[in-house]
């Protein structure tokens, strides 16, 4: 499966930390978005996305997440500092909690890229399967 991530988050400095840590580890960053049309122009370049759920266009993250999946096969993984506000959004990997570690970083781009149940042990990345 392709390595290219899409960046769904509207606070630039942690955009660009999620960029750094998914370069330096050879993953190629389709886009950033930081709202709802930019994200819906860059996904069908992208084959995993990590999503924040407050964006510049309010709480979008969610249904975001959901188009993404539906219409162009993106695997999710949310990173959030409200995992709460998540809700139920089918086909979404899981998520990692803000702040956030480049490792967990990297065990949830692994798992997206894979487009596999199979994960690292990691404790910063929580499975939303798991959690029903």
């Amino acid at each position: 499966m392709s390595k290219t991530a899409l960046i769904v988050e509207d606070e630039i400095f942690v955009a660009l930390d999620l960029e750094r840590i998914l370069v330096d580890a050879g993953y190629e960053v389709g886009g950033i978005a930081a709202d709802s049309a930019q994200a819906l122009a860059a996904a069908p370049a992208c084959s995993f996305a990590f999503v924040d759920v407050n964006l510049r266009d309010g709480p979008t993250g969610p249904a975001i997440a959901e188009r993404i999946a539906r219409d162009y096969g993106v695997k999710v993984v949310f990173v959030t500092a409200n995992p709460g506000q998540i809700g139920h959004v089918p086909d979404a990997l899981g998520y990692v909690r803000k702040p956030f570690s480049d490792q967990a970083i990297l065990t949830a781009a692994a798992v997206a890229a894979a487009g596999s149940a199979d994960c690292p042990a990691d404790v910063e990345f929580v499975r939303l399967d798991q959690h029903g």
